[in-house]
């Protein structure tokens, strides 16, 4: 893949909100296929596209990637033979396929930006719109009760003033976003919420909304509403983590890590990661090499350590 694709794909991935590493070559000491510059990127599922070098340093790239993606962290690696050289600030890790040479490869997490719907079409909701894209956030308002919500949907406030209230916090609420709030005034706020429990809505879920919404810090006009909504979010955001970390798990980590029977290379357990299939599991390897030298005698490699 061109560099230019591969940019062409990166913005692919933004647009669609899909969360990846870009891998760069910073550094490249010979003997090794890889040049500074080169370029790939690891996507939340191990796939990887592009090139940082040959299939073991693909298969520490993919496992590295995946890492950082997890932790939504960015980060320089040191891929060394015997990976005992460390260089402060930098993680070192060990690759036997290597022969000899060591690459610095730096790591970009690009994740998505913050997701907030608004419902609505008052004052405070188009505040929220301006306000929210000033912090970077990707802010979607409309006024359709029966819009889908997306799945990585992090915030959904209400500031419809008495319209289709209940039905949109229902559905945020069903739908497990973290943050869900109305704009309202504290006697109408628990009017809707006792709505939204006649709706068959749950109370530990009807608890949930912030009612009304936004930190008190004496907001009189709909940008200084606005500006308390997004700081309760903010504040809020800790919990929100800690609530939805299977979740992000789950889309930004590899099932498990394995180590390659053959040279006891530590690899990422996906489906991207060259494998086979051998007696009641799967058996993951750093490269064709040592795929091959255990499909010719997988006797000899009866002891393979099990994916984790």
């Amino acid at each position: 893949m061109t560099d230019a694709r591969l940019l062409t794909r990166a913005g692919e991935l933004r647009s669609g909100r899909t969360p990846f590493v870009l891998a760069t070559v910073v550094r490249a000491e010979r003997p090794t296929s890889a040049r500074p510059g080169d370029t790939a990127l690891v996507l939340p599922d191990g796939t990887l596209e592009g090139f940082v070098g040959g299939a073991c340093a693909e298969s520490t790239t993919r496992l590295e990637g995946l890492r950082m993606l997890a932790a939504g962290e960015s980060g320089l690696l040191r891929i060394a033979p015997d990976g005992t050289a460390t260089v402060d600030g930098v993680r070192t890790v060990a690759n036997p396929c290597l022969s000899g040479g060591t690459l610095e490869i730096f790591f970009e997490s690009v994740l998505p930006p913050t997701l907030v719907s608004v419902f609505g079409d008052a004052p405070v909701a188009r505040a929220l719109v301006r306000v929210g894209e000033a912090l970077d956030h990707d802010v979607r308002a409309g006024t359709d009760p029966d819009a889908p919500i997306t799945p990585d949907t992090e915030a959904v406030v209400v500031a419809s003033h008495g319209r289709d209230e209940p039905a949109v916090l229902a559905a945020a609420l069903r739908a497990g976003v973290p943050y869900v709030a109305l704009v309202a005034s504290p006697r109408r706020a628990r009017g809707v919420l006792a709505e939204l429990a006649a709706l068959g809505v749950p109370r530990e879920l009807c608890d949930r909304v912030r009612a009304p919404a936004g930190l008190d810090i004496g907001a009189r006009t709909a940008p200084q509403v606005a500006l308390s909504i997004y700081a309760q979010m903010l504040a809020a955001a800790p919990a929100v983590r800690e609530n939805r970390r299977g979740d992000d798990d789950a889309r930004a980590r590899p099932s498990g890590i394995a180590t390659d029977p053959v040279c006891g290379m530590v690899v990422a357990a996906v489906s991207a990661s060259l494998h086979v299939d051998h007696g009641s599991g799967t058996v993951y390897f750093c490269g064709p090499g040592c795929r091959q030298a255990f499909v010719d005698d997988p006797g000899r490699y009866a002891q393979a350590p099990e994916s984790r």
